[in-house]
């Protein structure tokens, strides 16, 4: 199962992190860019392939220290159709690297079209007698405040794939909807409870379903209700780092042996470079110096069995 995939790819790293694979152009150093303006001229294809580079040299590098990465398609889809190749690209060659893939696309619809997004990323279509698969990501993120129509599409693929369905999200203004109260409860502890039960037929070996929730470390207390709340719920945890999030806020995510998430970090792992006194190319160095010191802030906090 999906999730019991990452679990343990977690466990065998002693490392609950998510690098974002999140690159605008600017993120890229220049040697990188300018090759490529060379050899494309000042293009999106450049741009593209750009990014594509500099991915390229984040999961050699990563690969042995994080189990996952996490692509952010708006960073792809705003390169055009050269982006969107990129992310196709670095989905591949990251789970040839063995990592799990979560694709960050939030996507939510209903009928016809939410089927087309869930075939698109986590499914296959029917062509001429042949079955093809597009993107084919280990996970995506979903929205589900369309409700169950929203959702039925995508958890037809929750026996070998995962979603992490939006329940209380990093971001500062995430209060003004999210804590709503819907009858007795704030309207994110109502969409917790939905999402437990929607991943009720899709649990693994670890006692966590398919279907997970993204849940932002900057709310560290409603963090940790929520892990009491929905105990087979598995965690993709946002925030962390950059957005301001600190491994004492993430400890709230996991149960009694450190299991049911994974935190993610985008900028700080992947623009670690531009912290150096340097041009950016011992950019992969730098990350992987970013992704080792967060590991062990996380371990100083997540006591893993």
């Amino acid at each position: 199962m999906s999730i019991s995939r990452l679990q343990k790819l977690i466990l065998e790293k002693r490392n609950p992190t998510v690098a974002g694979l999140d690159a605008r152009p600017e993120y890229v150093p220049p040697h990188i860019r300018a090759a490529n303006v060379e050899k494309y001229g000042r293009t999106l294809k450049a741009a593209a392939e750009s990014v594509w580079e500099f991915n390229v040299g984040l999961i050699d590098g990563l690969s042995e220290i994080v189990p996952a990465v996490k692509p952010q398609a708006a960073y792809y889809e705003v390169l055009g159709p050269d982006g969107v190749d990129v992310l196709k690209r670095t989905i591949d060659y990251a789970k040839s690297k063995g990592l799990y893939v979560i694709v960050d696309g939030k996507r939510n619809d209903i009928g016809a079209t939410a089927t087309a997004y869930a075939e698109a990323y986590l499914g296959m279509i029917e062509f001429e007698g042949v079955t093809l698969r597009a993107f084919d990501a280990d996970g995506l993120t979903v929205n589900a405040y369309l409700g169950s129509d929203g959702i039925k599409p995508f958890t037809k693929y929750c026996g070998e794939k995962s979603i992490f369905v939006l329940v209380k999200t990093s971001n500062k203004s995430a209060i003004e909807i999210q804590d709503m109260m819907a009858g007795d409860r704030p309207l994110y502890r109502v969409m917790a409870s939905r999402v437990e039960n929607w991943g009720a037929d899709f649990v693994g070996e670890y006692g966590y379903s398919n279907v997970g929730a993204v849940v932002g470390a900057t709310y560290p207390d409603e963090l940790k209700l929520l892990r009491k709340v929905c105990p087979r719920t598995f965690f993709l945890v946002p925030g962390y780092g950059a957005q301001g999030g600190t491994a004492a806020d993430i400890e709230g995510a996991f149960d009694r042996e450190g299991r049911g998430a994974v935190i993610n970090s985008s900028r700080g792992i992947m623009c670690a470079w531009q912290k150096k006194n340097d041009d950016g190319r011992n950019f992969v160095e730098a990350a992987c110096e970013a992704a080792m010191k967060m590991k062990r802030e996380l371990n100083a906090y997540v006591m893993m069995q």
